[in-house]
């Protein structure tokens, strides 16, 4: 009798277990997209604005399309752009914005802005002013710290930043991609900004995907040369770019003038590609199997009240949408 009782109770805890973990995964798992964005070069459109989607192509704005967060609440400028959203290795979310007004030019910019939250309603804000925190280095002569993003290095068990800066000293005399990590509570860099790599020529809108076989896909946008577009390095330690592959050619599925380039993995398994054609006033969106060839899907215009500039996608659960559409609901 004891046996059998020994054994009820085993497949109790057997099946409560799988029931947990089933509750669990349930609970964990991605359903919609959510897209982070500004609108436009007017200080009233340099806010971030969240948009979903349950397919990761159409998207519908939230909160009527109006700023979820105050810019002249976050930033030094009072303006942000391009902002990039992370799901964090620990229960949190981190974003970065370029911390920027463009109407006081396209040189005029200093620093970014760190941010943290649980929910991706409240956020916690801290500004890093490259003058101020690193005066007497190359870095107090910044005239632009453009499209910063985050990447968890895994070997560091740190989050790392990268953006791209030039000087008006002559020692960073073209649009360079730098990197550093940031402290443990998201709120500073530590130590200097070093280099990530120098294509020895401009490049911005840098965006780093690693793929299932753990190899990291950058993607950035090079300005110096007759065919700008969206080129990408092939890199197994982000470290190590004398070690990195450049892939031929350009990325973009079109032959208009691109930037902003975003890459997010879709809940099916496939790759989309996304940017700003910000020339011809549409997004495109473009998806792969690799990360290697790219094949347009949709164009999303830039007017009405989904208007997104150069920003980026997560995916995220039912709980998480949900939320989202509880504080940020739609009344129109």
């Amino acid at each position: 009798m004891r046996k059998n009782l020994k054994t009820v109770l085993g497949i109790c805890l057997v099946c409560a277990g799988t029931f947990a973990s089933t509750t669990t995964l349930q609970a964990k798992k991605k359903v919609a997209y959510l897209f982070t964005y500004f609108t436009g070069n007017a200080p009233e459109q340099e806010q971030i604005c969240y948009a979903i989607s349950t397919d990761g192509f159409s998207y519908t704005p939230l909160n009527d399309g109006k700023p979820v967060i105050s810019s002249d609440t976050i930033s030094l400028k009072k303006g942000v752009r391009d902002p990039h959203i992370l799901r964090g290795e620990d229960g949190y979310f981190y974003m970065v914005v370029t911390d920027m007004r463009s109407s006081q030019g396209w040189t005029s910019n200093r620093g970014i802005v760190l941010m943290r939250s649980k929910d991706m309603v409240n956020w916690t804000h801290h500004t890093v002013n490259f003058p101020e925190k690193y005066a007497n280095t190359m870095f107090a002569n910044v005239i632009r710290v453009w499209a910063p993003q985050t990447i968890y290095d895994k070997k560091a068990k740190k989050y790392m930043v990268y953006f791209s800066i030039l000087t008006d000293d002559g020692q960073c005399p073209y649009d360079k991609v730098f990197w550093a990590y940031a402290n443990e509570d998201f709120s500073d860099l530590e130590g200097e900004p070093k280099v990530l790599f120098d294509y020895k020529k401009p490049s911005i809108d840098t965006d780093i995907v690693q793929d299932d076989n753990g190899t990291y896909h950058i993607f950035f946008k090079t300005e110096g040369e007759q065919k700008k577009g969206i080129r990408q390095y092939l890199a197994k330690d982000l470290h190590n770019p004398a070690e990195w592959e450049l892939l031929p050619g350009t990325f973009e599925d079109t032959d208009k003038a691109v930037e902003g380039s975003g890459v997010f993995q879709r809940i099916e398994g496939d790759w989309v590609l996304m940017y700003d054609c910000y020339m011809n006033g549409h997004y495109q969106f473009c998806t792969s199997k690799d990360l290697m060839k790219f094949k347009r899907v949709q164009d999303t215009a830039t007017q009405g009240a989904f208007t997104p500039r150069h920003g980026t996608v997560i995916a995220i659960t039912q709980k998480e949408l949900k939320r989202l559409q509880k504080a940020f609901p739609n009344t129109k």
